[in-house]
């Protein structure tokens, strides 16, 4: 059965709410043959990482950076899974109340060095999610989980 990874930081309610839509959309009933395990950054280990066959990372942008807890996980990841991930799928979601291009640009630099393949649009959102940014949020989901399916 292939395996989901979600990895986020999720301090806030918009990030909550985010998040939430990201887990239904790759929870969905046509998608039952995919385990979705979701870590908070900080916990999510080299181990979990390897276990997956593909991934959605959360974040929001602090002060202009993606949350010193997912940078902790790419610090604690990379090596580890620099070889062994390469071609991995994954999305991310990311949100803030202004200036998010340090966070994305940071996200789509490590994953880039990682050789990870971006299977679905990301995701960023400023202020507070409408429902239009949770649908994409749910899609985000969907879409990353579908593309672990043969």
């Amino acid at each position: 059965m292939p395996r989901l990874l979600i990895v986020h930081h999720t301090p806030s309610p918009a990030l909550q709410a985010m998040f939430e839509a990201v887990l239904s959309g790759a929870n969905d009933p046509e998608l039952a043959e995919v385990e979705v395990r979701r870590s908070p950054a900080l916990s999510a280990t080299a181990s979990d990482v390897l276990a997956a066959d593909g991934l959605v990372l959360g974040t929001p942008a602090n002060i202009g950076y993606m949350s010193g807890a997912l940078k902790h996980f790419f610090d604690t990841v990379y090596y580890p899974c620099l070889d062994a991930t390469r071609g991995r799928p994954f999305g991310y979601y990311v949100h803030g109340n202004q200036g998010t291009e340090g966070a994305v640009a940071a996200i789509e630099g490590i994953t880039k060095g990682l050789s990870w393949v971006r299977a679905a649009e990301s995701v960023v959102v400023h202020g507070e999610p409408s429902k239009g940014d949770l649908a994409r949020c749910r899609e985000l989901g969907a879409t990353v989980a579908a593309s672990l399916l043969p």
